[in-house]
């Protein structure tokens, strides 16, 4: 019989990172909220049936080799032996890693570290390049650095008017909702989603245009007096630029470009501007784009010229979407960075990491490839032979996907880290089982940079081990010293302390110990000999620019990659959906949360659908220039007339990246999700 054991620890999925209780008895394992601060003792569906995935019937519990079971030393002798082999006949490049935004920081940290050491590749990222990349240039551009939220999430409890770009947090993160009910929501979306359902405002701009809004509603705050001149002059530069670019989106043009009415812009930049307490934030809809960097700086020059930023009570804050995708970014495993937010181009980030690794700087590899362009390059000329690959499922997950698994399929060697048969999982030449979140312990840094414990509620099964057992048994197979990757994350989020002092993202002030004491701490905490009470709220005296100001970005819009045409006459936005998390290899395996949503489908306008020829409930094909994928219609009045809305939680046929546009931004290198040319019309024969 097993012990009973109650442990307080966090919800697995999203950033919010929401505070739960575990409870095992007799093996039934159980969860409730605590009030803890961002969720105030609610969870969303996802939530409460997380712990049916801990006992999912499909469940990997064995390495494979070749689809067929084998032992654990067979398992890392195979891939070490051919990680060799890769290695010594193309070159330490021709091997590459792709990490996840859900692995904890010991994880995330260790993962960058066996990349750059044990392999000596360069070629290393990770799936948050597709979640808040863009976001990340554009805060790190303004502020001189890059948290989520500079600010507490209950912060926003206080606000008169919150406007949210591109994000549909009511389905994504319910639980933040009980932080916006004071306040006057202005949401930007081509759906009606149910975050809309709630605003005061709802601007619906045609997909791609988001930056065209910022600027428009940049102009009517200059030219409505709103501006804070004070704040302007003494905390920021480069406003005149900024200005002048505004200045030529006058409401009418907005409208022509974006199709969001003059008034309703008028009326949006109205209560903003006399909103006594107001915060601008923005998603992965404002952010996966082509132009997904320039947008999110249109949104922070608006925030800056409010006078936003840095004050109390008012703000601007990118909404984080994986569990970890704030320090997944920090520690190591993003293609052109080091641990503490250092970057791997900076002679003096390099000596430093050196130094904690134990090695000479001109060992580390330089800055390698972006998510996408990695995955693209697989099994070419130019690109690895082998990948390993640590929670993610990029099968699923990437744009493009029918072009990413034909990448997949190239490879001399396919390894997979994972605990459920993703479809990425079920392409794999080796796939080794590892422990879910409540059989390990660790950390994770939630949207708002807290820093979290997770903790331990029971043992893996029989044949499960830790991602930092697996990175310890090839490191050393690759003939690495046995005491340079640690198997305790205790030992490694040690390290990782020494290894973030005097970064951006400094954890060296951070233990287990003050954490298990109950501590809130918000990085940057450093060790300054006395306990450092952690930054709850970044900028309140200065910014992180050498001369304490905030950076104004002149930016100017730009036309989406692709435009729509005869051949594919409509706009198709992806997004998430209530019941289920990013590629859905998860939740699709819950009972509850896979009868909620149990198929892809397609939103489309009854006018459009009529002109398609569909009706409610038929299987539509829907093609772009990349490829096809086929959903349920679902007939939504709401929604504009020329935009459809996919969902992209579903493999196969029913995958939404199938006809997603691979895009990217020039800086933060963001595919363009949220926005692709397609045509619909009824599924061949046999697509049922």
């Amino acid at each position: 019989m097993l012990e009973q054991r109650t442990v307080v620890t966090h919800c697995p999925y999203c950033a919010l990172q929401c505070g739960t209780q575990l409870s095992q008895d007799n093996g039934a394992v159980r969860v409730r909220p605590t009030d803890f601060p961002v969720n105030r003792g609610g969870l969303c569906q996802k939530g409460w049936t997380a712990p049916a995935l801990l006992d999912t019937p499909d469940r990997l519990r064995t390495p494979l080799i070749g689809g067929k079971p084998a032992d654990w030393d067979t398992a890392l002798d195979t891939v070490a032996n051919e990680l060799r082999r890769i290695r010594n006949e193309h070159g330490p490049d021709a091997v590459g890693v792709f990490g996840g935004g859900g692995l904890t920081n010991e994880k995330a940290y260790l993962l960058g570290k066996f990349a750059r050491l044990a392999l000596g590749t360069s070629r290393i990222d990770y799936n948050g390049r597709f979640c808040m990349s863009s976001a990340a240039a554009a805060s790190t551009a303004a502020f001189g650095l890059d948290r989520g939220l500079p600010f507490p999430v209950t912060d926003l409890g206080d606000a008169d008017v919150v406007l949210l770009a591109g994000s549909n947090v009511a389905e994504t993160m319910p639980p933040i909702m009980r932080h916006l009910d004071g306040a006057r929501l202005i949401v930007i979306d081509p759906r009606h989603s149910r975050t809309a359902e709630r605003a005061t405002l709802h601007l619906r701009p045609v997909p791609g245009t988001d930056l065209a809004v910022a600027l428009g509603l940049l102009h009517l705050v200059v030219t409505g007096g709103w501006c804070d001149e004070a704040y302007i002059r003494t905390r920021t530069t480069g406003f005149e630029d900024a200005r002048r670019r505004a200045i030529a989106w006058w409401p009418e043009r907005v409208e022509q470009v974006t199709g969001v009415s003059a008034a309703a812009l008028r009326d949006a930049a109205r209560l903003l501007g006399q909103a006594r307490s107001a915060y601008v934030l923005t998603g992965r809809g404002a952010e996966q784009h082509s132009n997904g960097t320039d947008t999110v700086s249109a949104f922070i020059n608006l925030a800056l010229a409010l006078g936003l930023p840095g004050r109390m009570g008012s703000g601007y804050g990118c909404l984080t979407g994986q569990g970890n995708g704030q320090g997944g970014r920090e520690h190591g495993q993003k293609a052109d960075q080091l641990p503490g937010y250092r970057m791997i181009t900076d002679p003096l980030a390099r000596q430093h990491i050196a130094q904690v690794w134990g090695v000479p700087p001109e060992t580390l590899p330089g800055a390698g490839l972006s998510a996408y362009e990695l995955l693209d390059s697989l099994g070419t000329a130019r690109g690895p032979k082998g990948l390993l690959v640590f929670g993610s499922n990029p099968a699923v997950s990437a744009p493009h996907a029918g072009h990413v698994i034909d990448r997949l399929s190239a490879l001399d060697m396919l390894v997979v880290a994972d605990f459920v048969p993703s479809e990425t999982a079920r392409m794999a030449d080796v796939v080794l089982p590892v422990t879910q979140w409540a059989e390990e312990e660790g950390t994770l840094t939630n949207l708002e940079g807290r820093v979290l414990r997770r903790k331990r509620l029971r043992p893996p099964p029989d044949g499960v081990r830790t991602d930092l057992e697996i990175l310890h048994g090839l490191a050393v197979r690759l003939g690495e010293p046995e005491t340079r990757y640690p198997t305790s994350p205790r030992a490694v989020f040690d390290e990782l302390r020494r290894a973030s002092a005097g970064g951006k993202a400094d954890y060296s002030g951070i233990s287990y110990a003050r954490l298990d004491a109950g501590e809130a701490l918000h990085w940057p905490c450093p060790d300054t000999g006395e306990p450092h009470p952690g930054t709850p709220r970044l900028f309140l005296d200065t910014f992180a620019h050498p001369d304490g100001r905030a950076r104004f970005v002149d930016v100017e819009h730009h036309d989406a990659a692709e435009a729509v045409g005869p051949d594919f006459p409509l706009y198709a936005t992806t997004g998430r959906v209530l019941a289920h998390y990013q590629s859905g290899a998860q939740t699709r395996r819950i009972r509850e949360l896979a009868e909620a949503e149990p198929e892809p489908f397609v939103e489309v306008h009854p006018d459009t659908a009529d002109l398609a020829g569909l009706r409610e409930g038929d299987l539509a094909e829907v093609r772009s220039a990349r490829g096809r994928m086929t959903a349920r219609v679902r007939l939504t009045g709401t929604l504009r007339l020329d935009t459809v809305f996919l969902p992209f939680h579903f493999p196969g046929d029913g995958s939404a990246n199938r006809v997603t546009n691979a895009a990217l931004d020039p800086t933060s290198r963001m595919p363009e999700f949220k926005v692709c040319a397609v045509r619909i019309g009824p599924a061949e024969a046999g697509h049922d």
